[in-house]
């Protein structure tokens, strides 16, 4: 029996639409000033709360770039959303085959030192970007890697968490599969590709919104390994139009690029909620 509570009822209501303003009010005015002009923003105290009549102009800024009124010039936001989706994309995609194809091995391979090497993969979790920043940096750089793709993502692919995920999730698997696929002459990578990877699907998912959304704001990794304006991703492209010169910031393109670059991650947690919520929350492998 349901026990009705309306002061608790109340209470619970409250806090949420307290946490959805708290949440929701920095986008709204992020959204307003992107549809001003950067001196309507400097000079209005306080900042109108009203939607503007500059909306196609800042975000045609921000998206191609060029000369401002102030006579600045801006990067095009469009190139960098670009590299960060590619980048998200092939960082989250490229963990999560790396991490299925290590979880398989370390449960359903028998391997001298095989529990040594698990937990060799796993201590890494133990050390941080900042630790491990400086050899990583060294040896892309020694590769020549800088101001690539490659450089960019590779270093960025291997996931010790998401391998620890995987293999838990592999040791729930019954044995009886494993035998019947072994009796119907399946190959390890016919088990692979035909039982697990269906099973895996809801984890799947789930890991690639953290992963995809892990690779969309990266900003300490590519503030080191790109020196060309092609390759900054548009995290890295919002603090550039934050002008440090006498050119005046054109806070309307800043907005409107800050609010381009939430478009992606948003689309992507919005279409796979259904399988992220799954695939956190089901129990039934």
């Amino acid at each position: 029996m349901i026990e009705n509570r309306p002061l608790a009822n109340f209470l619970s209501h409250l806090t949420l639409v307290i946490g959805v303003i708290v949440i929701g009010l920095p986008l709204y005015l992020t959204f307003i000033a992107s549809t001003h002009t950067a001196e309507a923003i400097v000079q209005n105290v306080p900042m109108p709360l009203l939607p503007g009549d500059n909306f196609w102009e800042s975000y045609r800024l921000a998206i191609f770039g060029g000369e401002t009124r102030t006579g600045g010039t801006l990067p095009a936001a469009g190139s960098m959303l670009l590299v960060s989706l590619i980048t998200a994309l092939v960082i989250s995609i490229g963990k999560i085959a790396i991490s299925l194809l290590s979880a398989f091995a370390v449960v359903y391979f028998r391997f001298p030192l095989r529990g040594l090497v698990f937990w060799m993969i796993f201590i890494t979790l133990m050390l941080p970007v900042e630790v491990r920043i400086l050899p990583t940096y060294k040896v892309v750089s020694d590769l020549g890697m800088l101001n690539t793709y490659a450089g960019l993502t590779i270093p960025l692919i291997a996931s010790a968490t998401a391998t620890f995920l995987f293999r838990q999730f592999f040791l729930t698997v019954p044995d009886e599969l494993v035998e019947a696929a072994r009796i119907d002459g399946a190959g390890p990578m016919r088990f692979f590709k035909d039982v697990l990877l269906p099973l895996s699907t809801t984890s799947i998912a789930a890991l690639f919104v953290i992963q995809f959304i892990y690779g969309w704001n990266q900003y300490l990794w590519p503030l080191l390994m790109t020196t060309s304006e092609d390759m900054y991703p548009v995290v890295m492209g919002i603090r550039r139009m934050l002008q440090t010169s006498d050119a005046a910031t054109e806070w309307n393109a800043v907005m409107a690029t800050a609010m381009l670059a939430m478009i992606p991650p948003a689309l992507v947690v919005i279409l796979m909620q259904r399988w992220f919520v799954k695939g956190l929350v089901d129990t039934e492998k």
